[in-house]
């Protein structure tokens, strides 16, 4: 089987980033900040060999992949490959709207008032799935809907043909890093709260074994 060293950083700082809005499939354009937060990731991944870049088709992700790549120094790919498969959650009607309220109105049919209350008492499918319940058009993926769509990129990076310890890129967002952290984390990280902006993450892929060697650095 082949192991896939898989370096998994947040997109760069964003406008609804600072406003405090849920943005999944929506798009709002990097700030300077978030152009910087990117570099700054190239920086610190310049001498790794990636064999291949995967990245969400979501602007912010694609232009932080790309500022990492032109930084990169070891002859690594010159273009991530983009696939929606790596895209945030979708937040049906709850897309653009003030991330509190939204993890509020999800929450507080159960009596919890927060994303970090919900987490802590629960887990990040379980936000998933009573966001989609809270959601009057019931567009919000749930817990369900969104792994069938993360497996599939999963499964591109691990049917990629590429060769045993190869180095992987892979430029997600917030949630999704988030939720892969929960999955394959073993319980040893805090989840409560999202990673920063440009930061590295790194997985491990032995055939059907995924684990994490560190979070949020």
């Amino acid at each position: 089987m082949t192991k896939i060293n898989i370096y998994l950083v947040r997109h760069g700082q964003t406008y609804y980033n600072i406003y405090n809005k849920l943005q999944g499939w929506s798009n709002s354009p990097l700030t300077a900040k978030g152009v910087e937060d990117a570099k700054q990731a190239g920086v610190r991944l310049k001498d790794i060999h990636f064999d291949a870049a995967f990245c969400s088709d979501l602007t912010r992700a694609v232009e932080t992949a790309q500022v990492i790549l032109d930084e990169n120094q070891a002859a690594s790919v010159e273009k991530p490959v983009t696939a929606a498969y790596f895209r945030e959650e979708f937040y049906g009607s709850y897309e653009g709207t003030f991330m509190d309220q939204a993890w509020y109105n999800a929450g507080a049919p159960h009596g919890l008032k927060s994303f970090k209350d919900i987490v802590t008492e629960h887990s990040i499918d379980t936000a998933k799935d009573w966001l989609k319940d809270a959601d009057p058009f019931h567009d919000a993926e749930n817990s369900q809907e969104y792994w069938a769509r993360m497996n599939q990129g999963l499964a591109l990076i691990q049917n990629a043909g590429l060769p045993d310890g190869a180095n992987v890129l892979l430029v997600s967002h917030g949630n999704t890093c988030l939720s892969l952290i929960e999955r394959f984390g073993a319980g040893k990280y805090d989840i409560t709260e999202r990673p920063a902006n440009g930061s590295l993450s790194k997985l491990v892929m032995d055939g059907d074994q995924v684990t994490v060697e560190f979070y949020n650095h």
